[in-house]
C-alpha cells in the first residue's frame, strides 16, 4: 500500500492529485467490496428460491443490499468513521491506541474489543482471498463445463503464485490496481445497465418499503437471506483501515463518483434479469454478459479478486506491524520492499500463516457457494466492535453528550448486531472457522500481552532505581569498579530501574563505562512522531544519560538512524567505541505464578519465536552484547 498522507484530513493540493488518489483508492480500499457482485445476490436469493422466486422476493432482496450499501457503507464508513482518526490513520487499533488514553476505567473493556477486532480482521484475511478467487474462477464453468473439475486447481495455483509474490513487494503491480479495478466497476455498471430494461420494475427496490416488507413477510427465512445480504458490505472495514494511505477526501470521491453507482447497477441489472428469466438466479452476475464476453469477464473478474486478495494481504501486514508495536504481539520479522514507500512491508512469518490458511479453506469447502456460509461473522462482530468504540471516541473526543451519541450510533449498532445474529445462524455450517480463527488470534494477543506485564512486574521488584545505582557506584572511590573506554547503550523497557544487562556487566566483568546510556523505546498511541518529539535526553550524572526514544505505531523503529541524530543533535559519543547491551531471558515455566500452564507455554513459546532485538531495531550486528537469565513466569 502507498503511504501518501499522513496529515489527518489533509486533502490533496490539486484536482489532479485528487482524481490519482481517488484512482489508487478504488483499487487498494474498495478490491473487496467490489468483488462482492459475484456471488453475494446469488447466495441472498438460495434460501428462499427452492420453491421457485416471486417477484415481490427479487425487489425486497435487491432493496435490502441497496439499503445495507447506503447505511452501513455509505452513512457509516464514508460519511462518518473516516472523520474519526488517530492523526489521519483509521483502523481498530489505531482507534484502540488513541482512546487507551483517555479511557476513564474503560481501558480494559477497549483492550478486549480492539484485540477481538483486530483478530476478527485476521480471520476475515484469510478468508477473502480464498472466496474472492474461487468465485471468479468458477466463472470458467460457463465458458468451458469441461474444466469444473480443474476450478479448485486453478484457485490453489493462482493464491500460492500471489502469496509466493508478496516478498518482492507491490509496488510495481499496485501502479495497475487502480485502473483495473476501475475498468472492473465500469463493466458490472455497464452489465447492470444493459439489464435494468429487461424489467424497470426492478428500481421500485429504491423504496426502503421493500426491504421492510421482506423482512416482515418472510420471518425466520428473511434473518437467513440476510446473512447473505450482508456478502453486499464485506470489505468496508478497509475504508476505515485505508484512512490513512490516501486520505479521506478521496476515498470518499472514489466511492460516490465510481463505486457506490456501479454496485447499485449492477445489483438492480442482476435483479432485473432474474425478474425477466427466473433460471439466470443459479449464476446471475455471469449470466449477465452474452457468450462471446464471459471468458474477457472471467479473466477480468479473477485480476479483480487478486486485486481484492493483494489489498486484504496488505492490510493483514500493517495490522500486525501495528498490533507489534502497541505490545500485542511478539516482534516479528518486517521486510520492507520498497525504498521509499515505508508502507510496503512483508512479514514472512505472517505470509506463511495466511497462506496455509486459505489453501485449507480451500480444500475444505471447495466451491465459493460453501465458503460464502463461512463469511459474514468476521466482518460484522469487526463492524460491531468499530460501532461500539466510535461511541467512546465521539464521547471523548468531539465531545457529544450521552444522548446524540446513542441517537446517532445506536440504529447502527442495533442494525449491524442483526446482521451479526443472521451471520451467526450459519456457525454450523462453516461459520464457526472465522469464530476459531479470531478465538485463537485473540488468545495469542491477550497471552502476549498479560504475560509481558506478569514478567515486567516480577522483574521490576527485583531492579534497583537507576538513580540509586548511579549514586552508589560514584560514592565508591576508588573502590569503583575499572573504567573502561567508549560507551555502553543499555536497552531497557524501565528507564527508572538499573536494567538488568548493566547490573549483569558489573557482576561477571566488574567494570562500568566510562559513558553510559540507559535507552528507552516507547511506541505512543500516534501514528508518526514529529522529528523534534523524536528523543528526550536526561543527564543523570557526567557518565551516565537516559534518553527516551519514541516511535509512532505506523513507523519503522529504526535505533540506529535515530541514534545518528542524536549524535547531531549534542549527544556526544562515537558509534565505532559504542556498545549495545541487551537483556536476554530464559522463561521457565513455574507453578501458580500468574497464568494458566498452558498459557505459560504458548507465552514462552511466542517468546522464543520472536525476532531477534539486535535486528527488528536496526541496531549494528557487530556492536551487538547479549547478557542472559533466568525468569520463572
Amino acid at each position: 500500500m502507498q503511504q501518501i498522507d499522513h496529515q489527518p484530513h489533509a486533502g490533496p493540493k490539486d484536482a489532479r492529485s485528487l482524481l490519482l488518489l481517488s484512482l489508487g483508492s478504488v483499487g487498494v480500499v474498495y478490491g473487496d467490496i467490489g468483488t462482492s457482485p459475484l456471488y453475494a445476490f446469488r447466495e441472498a436469493l438460495k434460501p428462499i428460491g427452492v420453491d421457485g422466486i416471486t417477484r415481490i422476493e427479487v425487489i425486497g432482496v435487491i432493496s435490502l443490499m441497496i439499503w445495507s450499501l447506503t447505511i452501513i457503507v455509505t452513512l457509516k464508513y464514508v460519511l462518518f468513521l473516516l472523520r474519526a482518526d488517530n492523526d489521519g490513520e483509521g483502523g481498530t487499533l489505531s482507534l484502540l491506541a488513541l482512546l487507551s488514553k483517555t479511557a476513564n476505567g474503560h481501558g480494559p473493556i477497549l483492550m478486549v474489543l480492539g484485540l477481538i477486532g483486530a483478530a476478527l480482521f485476521l480471520g476475515d484475511s484469510m478468508i477473502t482471498p480464498a472466496l474472492s478467487v474461487l468465485s471468479a474462477v468458477e466463472g470458467l464453468k460457463l465458458v468451458a463445463p469441461d474444466l469444473s473439475d480443474y476450478i479448485v486447481p486453478i484457485s490453489l495455483a493462482i493464491l500460492i503464485g500471489l502469496f509466493a509474490v508478496q516478498s518482492r513487494g507491490t509496488g510495481a503491480v499496485a501502479r495497475f490496481f487502480g485502473p483495473i479495478t476501475a475498468l472492473w466497476f465500469i463493466v458490472m455498471a455497464a452489465g447492470g445497465i444493459y439489464h435494468i430494461f429487461d424489467d424497470l420494475g426492478i428500481f421500485a427496490a429504491f423504496n426502503p418499503w421493500y426491504a421492510a416488507s421482506f423482512m416482515v413477510r418472510e420471518g425466520f427465512l428473511g434473518i437467513v437471506v440476510l446473512g447473505a445480504v450482508f456478502l453486499t458490505v464485506t470489505g468496508a472495514e478497509a475504508l476505515y483501515a485505508d484512512l490513512g494511505h490516501f486520505g479521506r477526501k478521496p476515498i470518499q470521491l472514489a466511492w460516490f463518483a465510481l463505486v457506490f453507482p456501479a454496485l447499485v447497477l449492477n445489483y438492480l441489472g442482476q435483479g432485473a434479469l432474474v425478474l425477466s428469466d427466473p433460471s439466470a438466479m443459479s449464476d446471475p452476475f455471469f449470466l449477465m454478459f452474452p457468450s462471446w464476453a464471459l471468458l474477457p469477464i472471467v479473466i477480468l473478474a479473477t485480476f479483480a479478486t487478486i486485486i481484492a486478495s493483494q489489498a486484504v494481504i496488505t492490510g493483514a501486514f500493517s495490522l500486525v506491524r501495528q498490533a507489534i508495536h502497541l505490545g500485542f504481539l511478539p516482534r516479528m520479522q518486517i521486510l520492507f520492499t520498497s525504498e521509499t514507500q515505508t508502507g510496503q512491508i512483508y512479514l514472512p512469518s505472517v505470509n506463511t500463516l495466511l497462506l496455509v490458511g486459505v489453501l485449507a479453506l480451500v480444500l475444505l469447502f471447495e466451491s465459493s457457494e460453501a465458503l460464502a456460509t463461512a463469511y459474514g461473522i468476521s466482518v460484522t462482530g469487526a463492524m460491531v466492535v468499530t460501532t461500539i468504540m466510535a461511541f467512546e471516541f465521539v464521547r471523548k473526543k468531539w465531545n457529544w453528550s450521552l444522548p446524540l451519541a446513542v441517537g446517532v450510533l445506536a440504529p447502527l449498532l442495533v442494525l449491524e448486531l442483526v446482521f451479526l445474529g443472521a451471520n451467526l445462524l450459519k456457525i454450523h455450517d462453516g461459520g464457526y472457522v472465522p469464530v476459531l480463527f479470531a478465538a485463537a488470534f485473540t488468545i495469542v494477543m491477550w497471552t502476549w500481552r498479560r504475560g509481558t506485564a506478569i514478567i515486567f512486574q516480577k522483574t521490576r521488584r527485583d531492579d534497583i532505581p537507576l538513580e540509586d545505582f548511579v549514586r552508589m557506584i560514584e560514592k565508591k572511590g576508588e573502590h569503583a569498579p575499572a573504567c573502561v573506554a567508549g560507551t555502553a547503550i543499555f536497552l531497557t523497557s524501565d528507564p527508572t530501574r538499573a536494567p538488568a544487562a548493566l547490573m549483569h556487566n558489573l557482576k561477571h566483568n566488574h567494570v562500568i563505562h566510562e559513558r553510559n546510556i540507559i535507552l528507552t523505546i516507547r511506541t505512543l498511541g500516534r501514528p508518526r512522531i514529529a522529528e523534534q518529539d523524536r528523543f528526550a535526553v536526561d543527564e543523570i550524572s557526567e557518565r551516565f544519560s537516559r534518553v527516551e526514544i519514541r516511535f509512532g505505531f505506523m513507523e519503522t523503529q529504526n535505533v540506529s538512524k535515530t541514534l545518528a541524530s542524536l549524535r547531531r543533535g549534542g549527544l556526544k559519543f562515537d558509534i565505532m567505541s559504542t556498545s549495545f547491551y541487551l537483556g536476554r531471558r530464559k522463561l521457565v515455566v513455574g507453578a501458580g505464578m500468574g497464568m494458566p500452564h498452558w498459557q505459560d507455554r504458548l507465552y514462552i513459546a511466542l517468546a522464543e519465536a520472536a525476532a531477534d532485538p539486535s535486528d527488528y531495531f536496526r541496531l549494528p550486528a557487530n556492536r551487538v552484547i547479549e547478557l542472559g537469565s533466568h525468569v520463572v513466569i
